[in-house]
């Protein structure tokens, strides 16, 4: 394993677990399939916003670079990528990487998966238009650093998205008690309470790159119909949008 302090080993070793459940939208990522579907419609209004794109026409982020950190099995990238945009996407797992190319390869997708950390990737100089810090801030061991890295990755004029859980009793009654145990969506121990990240504690990493938050959403689910939906309300899961300040 990569010597980077940002690496939480037991969550490579869950991931790793449950690699070839990625594409299974029946399977236990099936909340991310459902959560794909709201956070692609937010982040493709704010990219057409921000870049001066115009959202109707079918590749509205042609020319964007950008990269999805912790892309898992590549279901967020693949998303990005028909809309247009260049596409790289990293994860620490090699399950989940080879996955990825497998299935994008599948779908005449030309993504650019790296086997990498942020960390990594930051060292060599790369910057993106866009990163994308979708679900990955609450795995980390250490999030100063692992923030620290991808404010280094977005370049001048670029922005970050970042979504998480927020650390409340209401997040750990929903996401934990609900989701894993109650409903069964999640497996036990897919989320740990304590790495959930509160809004203001990003915000103060992001500040510290350079980054300002331009909006946040937050995002009810509605357990009988397995649907989702933006509410203002985050002291559940949230959404942000950052550009450089």
């Amino acid at each position: 394993m990569r010597n980077d302090k940002t690496i939480d080993p037991r969550e490579v070793e869950y991931y790793t677990r449950m690699a070839e459940t990625w594409w299974d939208r029946e399977g236990p990522f099936w909340p991310l399939h459902t959560l794909n579907e709201l956070r692609l419609t937010y982040i493709r209004n704010h990219l057409c916003e921000h870049f001066g794109r115009d959202a109707a026409t079918e590749r509205p982020l042609h020319g964007l670079r950008v990269l999805d950190v912790g892309c898992g099995g590549g279901i967020l990238a693949e998303s990005m990528a028909k809309l247009g945009a260049d596409v790289t996407g990293i994860d620490i797992v090699e399950k989940n990487i080879n996955i990825a190319k497998l299935h994008a390869q599948a779908q005449s997708l030309p993504i650019d998966y790296r086997l990498t950390t942020a960390a990594e990737l930051a060292a060599s100089g790369a910057h993106f238009s866009v990163v994308l810090n979708m679900e990955v801030v609450e795995h980390v061991a250490d999030l100063a650093a692992f923030m620290h890295d991808c404010n280094r990755l977005t370049g001048e004029g670029g922005v970050m998205f970042v979504a998480t859980i927020n650390r409340t009793p209401l997040a750990w009654l929903f996401a934990i008690v609900g989701a894993e145990y109650v409903l069964g969506w999640l497996p036990r121990g897919t989320h740990r309470w304590r790495l959930f990240r509160k809004p203001q504690e990003i915000r103060a990493l992001l500040a510290n790159g350079g980054l300002v938050v331009k909006d946040i959403t937050g995002v009810a689910v509605k357990p009988i119909a397995r649907t989702m939906r933006f509410t203002s309300l985050t002291q559940v899961n949230y959404m942000m949008f950052c550009t450089r300040d």
